[in-house]
């Protein structure tokens, strides 16, 4: 597998190993980079990206919270 070179590039994307994107194609290529020097040229090269955050929406919580402010959800065993 690709263990090492996915601990790199997160490690040298900053960010964590469920972001790093390798590309399925470009598997040979990848497994040959053991550094973090050819890491960085990959991720040039776009074989090794990062992936977005995803979103976190707050919709739900602003419905229950106007709710509340309505007076529900407040009974005995509600959070």
């Amino acid at each position: 597998m690709l263990r090492l070179q996915k601990r790199l590039a997160s490690s040298v994307l900053r960010c964590g190993k469920k972001k790093v994107w390798l590309d399925p194609n470009e598997t040979n290529e990848i497994a040959n980079a053991n550094s973090r020097q050819q890491i960085r040229k990959l991720i040039k090269d776009g074989l090794i990206i990062r992936k977005p955050v995803t979103v976190h929406s707050r919709a739900r919580c602003r419905k229950n919270t106007l709710a509340r402010r309505k007076g529900r959800h407040m009974g005995i065993g509600e959070c």
